[in-house]
């Protein structure tokens, strides 16, 4: 029995060794090659190194968006020494900007030795306290980076924020990481890969715990390539007056156009935000204070909100009428008796009274809704349609920001499959033959018709960009023109009717008159269902030497076009005068 015992134990050594052999000749021969790579990934680190996010400025080179320090916590997972007490310990002192750690911890798991961006933009008191007690958690470290600092509350610049999954598995083939930060709205999504910049790389040889092992004395490195900066037609001093002029708790929108070029001076949509306020990470009480705010400050009016355009429509129905013959510039059609009998139902006119028989010009200077009613009978629905997208109303400007809409035309197809195959098209006519109705614009497109009524019928892509700058130069953008349907002797009546409509007595929009200035406009005051007050418009252009700036100005639900947006037209031009001799 003692001599079968040593016999036994010879055997499972045999046996283990045997394994031993195996294994090795599986991790050596067999998978070798795998096996090699795998170590040679673990040995090699790729390091990132981030470009400087290109900043914006205003056509004065004035800052408007720049970069300012910032720190930011990040944690590397593989070097986790005790989850329980690391969750505790970000909880404890970041649970409003990093929520869900778990859930971060859970989703990037394998991604042992990559650094994970948890917090951004911790203030610097902050970052000194917590770095003393980091020695306890070595997953845990703070990185300098930068954060956008915003000039002013506005709507075109947008803001930042952290990539989230769709746009990770759309961008990561471009060099975007799960650490990105990205343009989320604004000039900042729109020309994102302009601001953005290239990612740099740097290789290094790292040990079994990521530490760098410093074998050479330069690591290959590919620098980054900085973002490009954003030279903007912005106006600074003319965006700031405007800020400080618009009536306060009035919702609505003012752009002002440089005629020559298209380029927007300034950019108002009311109420606004602070973008800054995107620099950390929001609770989901501040977040929803912003989003459920019933005046949807958030919500861009120049190009987002969609609106009747009332009465600064007529001009689009008198081009209509003279270019095709059925008026002229003597022509007078139904006399105005404070309304008009179409079909069974009296359509009124805004003046009880009436304007009697008036010719194109007059109609457009006394805004006589009874001249348009009529004009209105002489088409077909169809030929309004065409007539107003031929003028860039109604279709998308092409602006450069995301998310603009195309206004709307209510088709023969669209009333009968809404109010039913035998509505008559008759009083639907008559109602957008003044703006009113389902007809729907922006405030941009009338700001852009308008500019091109005095860059003689020359309609010119507005836009916000200016030209593009880096270490190579700069670089200029060039933008679509067209000509407007309107014929040379044609555009000169529209424009004397709205000369009448500012400078001479009884013109609806003389509130705006500007003295050494010639103002041409016209008011409007668009009916609609979201309260008992007209939104008022007035829309024009301002002429010196010769016609320099386009301008539109909308309130909602404040009232008349004439007494309400006219006077901060004046105020625009009268700025400007001031602006242009500095």
């Amino acid at each position: 029995m003692t001599e079968k015992r040593p016999q036994f134990l010879f055997y499972i050594i045999g046996f283990l060794f045997f394994i031993l052999l195996f294994s090795l000749f599986n991790l050596q021969i067999i998978n070798g090659e795998k096996y090699f790579r795998i170590a040679e990934r673990n040995y090699v680190r790729i390091k990132t190194i981030e470009p400087v996010r290109g900043e914006i400025f205003d056509r004065k080179f004035r800052p408007i968006v720049t970069n300012k320090p910032s720190y930011n916590l990040y944690i590397v997972l593989g070097k986790i020494r005790n989850k329980t007490k690391l969750i505790d310990f970000i909880e404890e002192h970041f649970g409003s900007e990093c929520k869900n750690i778990e859930e971060i911890i859970r989703k990037n798991r394998f991604r042992l030795y990559q650094e994970i961006l948890l917090v951004r933009n911790v203030n610097f008191e902050k970052m000194v306290e917590i770095s003393e007690k980091l020695n306890y958690f070595p997953s845990l470290f703070f990185k300098t980076g930068t954060v956008r600092n915003y000039a002013y509350e506005n709507n075109f610049t947008g803001y930042l924020g952290r990539i989230n999954e769709k746009e990770f598995s759309k961008l990561k083939n471009e060099g975007y990481t799960i650490n990105s930060i990205i343009g989320k709205t604004g000039l900042e999504r729109y020309y994102e890969k302009n601001l953005a910049g290239k990612k740099g790389f740097e290789i290094l040889q790292v040990d079994a715990s990521g530490k760098n092992l410093n074998l050479f004395k330069y690591n290959p490195k590919t620098p980054p390539v900085n973002g490009q900066n954003l030279i903007l037609t912005i106006d600074n001093d003319l965006q700031n007056y405007l800020e400080h002029i618009f009536p306060s708790r009035k919702r609505g929108s003012i752009i002002v156009t440089n005629i020559a070029t298209g380029g927007i001076l300034a950019y108002i949509s009311k109420p606004d935000f602070d973008p800054n306020i995107f620099n950390r990470s929001l609770s989901e009480k501040e977040w929803n204070l912003i989003v459920q705010n019933p005046a949807h400050p958030m919500l861009d009016r120049n190009i987002r909100g969609v609106y009747p355009p009332g009465s600064v429509y007529k001009p689009i129905m008198a081009t209509l009428g003279l270019e095709t013959g059925i008026i002229d510039e003597n022509t007078k059609l139904a006399e105005c008796t404070g309304g008009m009998q179409v079909g069974n139902r009296f359509y009124k006119c805004w003046l009880s009274s009436g304007h009697g028989k008036l010719n194109v010009i007059d109609a457009l200077k006394y805004s006589c809704d009874v001249f348009f009613y009529d004009l209105s009978l002489q088409f077909a629905l169809q030929d309004l349609d065409d007539f107003t997208k031929k003028n860039m109303l109604t279709v998308p400007t092409g602006i450069d920001l995301p998310g603009e809409r195309a206004g709307f035309f209510p088709t023969e197809k669209w009333f009968r499959k809404n109010y039913g195959k035998y509505i008559s098209l008759t009083g639907q006519k008559v109602n957008i033959a003044i703006g009113q109705g389902e007809l729907l614009v922006t405030p941009l497109q009338i700001c852009a018709y308008y500019a091109a009524l005095g860059n003689e019928g020359e309609w010119i892509q507005p836009h916000l960009l200016m030209k593009t700058v880096d270490e190579n130069g700069s670089t200029k953008i060039d933008y679509e023109h067209l000509q407007l349907p309107v014929s040379p002797s044609n555009l000169e009546l529209i424009k004397k009717a709205l000369y009448k409509v500012v400078n001479e007595r009884y013109g609806t929009g003389t509130k705006a008159f500007v003295r050494d200035v010639t103002v041409y406009g016209k008011t409007g005051s668009a009916e609609n269902h979201m309260g008992e007050k007209t939104h008022a418009w007035f829309a024009g252009f301002a002429e010196w030497e010769k016609p320099e700036i386009g301008f539109v100005v909308f309130l909602e639900n404040a009232g008349h076009g004439g007494s309400e947006a006219a006077p901060i037209a004046k105020k625009i031009v009268e700025f400007y005068d001031n602006l242009r001799e500095q």
